[in-house]
C-alpha cells in the first residue's frame, strides 16, 4: 500500500510553488509505502533510528521470521536478549519492550492516538521511550497518512529543499514560510523533497547555492 495522494494534491502544490510544481512534472507520482498498523510502525521506527534502511529492514525480517505476528505479546514473550539478538542495541530492546508493556496494560492507547490531532498525536507518540517528536512525525506520514506533516528536523527534506530553491540554509523562519504555502499537502511536498534529495533529477545533484 503507498500513500494516497493524486491530482488535487498535486494541482494544488503546483499552483502555490512554481520550482516545486516542475519537480512533481519531472518526475511525476512517487509511490511510497505506508504501514497501516499503529504497533508495528512504532516498533519499526524505533529499530531504524540511527542505522541504515537496509539494517533496519534485516533486523524487521528476522523478527517477523522468528516472532510470526508482531505484538505486544509476542514481543514481551521473547523477551530483552532475544530481540538484542536479532541485531538490535539492548537500549531499543528496552524501548521497545517498554512500549509493548504500555500498550498491553492499556497505559498506552493507540486507538486513541488515530483519533487526535497530528500536534496531540505527535505529543502522545514522542512521549514514549526511544521516540522523538521527528520519528513521531514519520508515524504520521508513512502509518496514519497525515497528508499535512513536514518535519523541520528531517535533513534530507532540507537538503531537498536547498536544492530545489538554492538556498544555503533552511532556517525555521523560511522553513515554516514553505509550510505555509504547501499546506494542507505538506506530505505530498515532503515526498517529493526526499526523492530530490535522493538524486531523482541529476540537474540538481551537483550544485547548491552558495
Amino acid at each position: 500500500m503507498y500513500f494516497p495522494y493524486g491530482e488535487t494534491e498535486t494541482a494544488y502544490l503546483k499552483s502555490r510553488d512554481k520550482k516545486l510544481g516542475a519537480v512533481i512534472e519531472q518526475l511525476g507520482h512517487i509511490d511510497r509505502t505506508v504501514d497501516t498498523d499503529l504497533f508495528s510502525s512504532v516498533v519499526h521506527h524505533i529499530i531504524g533510528q540511527q542505522i541504515s534502511t537496509k539494517a533496519q529492514q534485516t533486523i524487521w525480517n528476522r523478527i517477523q521470521q522468528e516472532l510470526g505476528e508482531v505484538s505486544a505479546g509476542s514481543l514481551l514473550a521473547a523477551g530483552r536478549e532475544r530481540l538484542q539478538s536479532f541485531g538490535m542495541t539492548f537500549r531499543k530492546a528496552d524501548y521497545i519492550l517498554d512500549f509493548a508493556r504500555k500498550v498491553d496494560c492499556g497505559e498506552f492507547d493507540l486507538d486513541a492516538v488515530a483519533e487526535k490531532s497530528d500536534a496531540e498525536a505527535i505529543a502522545a507518540l514522542s512521549s514514549l521511550k526511544g521516540i522523538g517528536v521527528w520519528t513521531a512525525e514519520m508515524i504520521l506520514l508513512f502509518c496514519l497518512q497525515r497528508p499535512d506533516i513536514f518535519s523541520f528536523g528531517d535533513l534530507a527534506i532540507l537538503r531537498g529543499m536547498r536544492m530545489v530553491y538554492r538556498h544555503k540554509e533552511i532556517d525555521r523562519k523560511r522553513f515554516e514560510m514553505y509550510r505555509r504555502r504547501f499546506s494542507p499537502y505538506c506530505s505530498v511536498a515532503s515526498l517529493y523533497f526526499w526523492a530530490v534529495a535522493g538524486g531523482a533529477l541529476e540537474r540538481m545533484n551537483v550544485k547548491e547555492k552558495i
